[in-house]
């Protein structure tokens, strides 16, 4: 069995948020990368952050 890819933290050195160019917070439990100035919450899959305001999830 494959192990799952964990997300690298230094991509926090070089991630924006696509939206609003703002930097992101990690949330470990729920695996994403966290907009507050978006509100959003981007899933990371595998280890790879996925960076589409589609696929992001609204938070409040």
């Amino acid at each position: 069995m494959e192990e799952e890819r964990k997300f690298d933290r230094r991509m926090l050195e070089i991630l924006v948020c696509p939206l609003t160019n703002c930097q992101l917070a990690y949330d470990q439990e729920k695996q994403e990368l966290i907009s507050k100035s978006a509100n959003l919450a981007y899933p990371i899959r595998d280890g790879v952050p996925i960076m589409l305001p589609d696929e992001a999830r609204k938070i409040e």
